[in-house]
């Protein structure tokens, strides 16, 4: 028998990692870069720690796969029905810029779809959680509300969300084709696709490469809103594929909408 997680417990883990990120984020922290160059902090591996550990507590049956932990091969992960996929502190470089714009991801993975979510941003108390069969809710220091997209149609002007520190030709190409654009949103980390779920913003595109681990949470919470996270055929974006980088997606209200702006 699997043990069904729930999705305020995860949340409340969530919030504790946020909490280990702030007493970092109000240090003079130092700066490594991984790799691949990407910048790395003590924030990062420390809510890193705790995710796991707690995750592993709690669901011990259930595989943890995190950007800042042991790497699977496709071997081993291609038999997994279900794991968790984290990404302890999304947004390193808004971090770093301490513009409060980064978010502590945790997401459940069932059959290649995010079943649930959470994204906490722990510089403004900010919590949202998604459970796709039963909604998605958003807790702004305590105060909880339920999260449901606004249907927009006919479409007249867009409020479109973008990243802060990924800006590309392809995607102002993308966006010329458009509608009108009412306003540009914005935004850092998985927080674009808490903007849709909220209904503050009617598009977030992506069109070049993210992690999946940068996604999932977010993915979810539009999912649980009533939303769609898509790529530019309109198929959904799948999880714990061979290779863990993500193609081009489109996060917005629903295909319909997404056929009408596409149309104009």
């Amino acid at each position: 028998m699997h043990h069904q997680p729930a999705v305020d417990d995860i949340g409340r883990l969530a919030v504790e990692a946020g909490r280990a990120i702030l007493e970092i984020y109000r240090t003079d922290f130092s700066v490594d870069h991984k790799a691949d160059k990407s910048p790395l902090t003590l924030a990062d591996t420390r809510s890193h720690r705790i995710i796991s550990d707690g995750l592993k507590t709690a669901y011990p049956d259930i595989p943890v796969l995190s950007e800042e932990g042991k790497s699977f091969p496709y071997g081993v992960r291609k038999d997994w029905d279900r794991f968790w996929l984290v990404d302890p502190l999304d947004g390193t470089k808004e971090f770093i810029k301490r513009n409060d714009d980064f978010t502590v991801n945790i997401a459940l993975i069932c059959d290649h779809m995010p079943t649930m979510g959470v994204v906490y941003v722990p510089a403004l108390d900010d919590l949202y959680l998604a459970d796709v069969q039963k909604g998605c809710y958003r807790s702004v220091r305590g105060c909880k509300t339920q999260l449901k997209i606004p249907p927009k149609m006919p479409v007249m002007a867009l409020r479109i969300v973008q990243s802060r520190s990924h800006p590309s030709a392809e995607l102002e190409a993308y966006i010329k084709r458009l509608p009108a654009t009412e306003e540009s949103i914005r935004r850092g980390s998985s927080l674009k696709f808490c903007t849709v779920a909220s209904g503050e913003a009617d598009l977030y595109p992506r069109l070049g490469p993210t992690w999946e681990w940068d996604t999932a949470a977010g993915h979810a919470v539009v999912l649980a809103a009533g939303g769609v996270v898509v790529d530019l055929e309109g198929n959904p974006i799948r999880y714990n594929k061979e290779t863990l980088l993500n193609g081009p997606f489109l996060a917005a209200p629903s295909r319909e909408f997404l056929q009408k702006i596409h149309a104009i």
